[in-house]
């Protein structure tokens, strides 16, 4: 096991986290679920083990149920989405990079439902 830590938080600060292991990947997904969810143009999100990550103010997460297997969590104070989870892998969570604010994050590697990608996006693979 790695001796990295990957912390990160809520925009408002009232939900923090600590991840000890290393964020393997990172992937962006353009699917509209994702760009809704976020506001942006992508979800970046890292798949991670469950049984590695911590977090402290549990009591300001909300869980929404987009679909019955899939719940996004957020921050209810100030909305910051922080991670998603499936019923049916209940070892992983989709860890939301953005609200990553310590720690090394790799460039993504992988993009999901590409046909709503805007054409402006460009990913290097160097």
């Amino acid at each position: 096991m790695s001796n990295t830590i990957i912390k990160g938080q809520c925009l408002c600060g009232a939900v923090q986290y600590q991840y000890s292991a290393e964020i393997e990947k990172s992937i962006l997904c353009y699917c509209q679920d994702c760009q809704q969810a976020q506001g942006s143009i992508a979800g970046w999100n890292s798949p991670i083990e469950k049984i590695n990550f911590e977090l402290s103010g549990i009591e300001y997460l909300q869980e929404y149920f987009h679909t019955a297997n899939k719940a996004r969590v957020f921050c209810k104070v100030c909305a910051s989405p922080l991670y998603s989870y499936r019923l049916d892998l209940p070892e992983f969570i989709r860890l939301r990079l953005g609200t990553v604010t310590e720690g090394n994050i790799p460039a993504p590697t992988e993009e999901y439902f590409i046909e709503h990608k805007p054409e402006f996006i460009v990913i290097s693979s160097s």
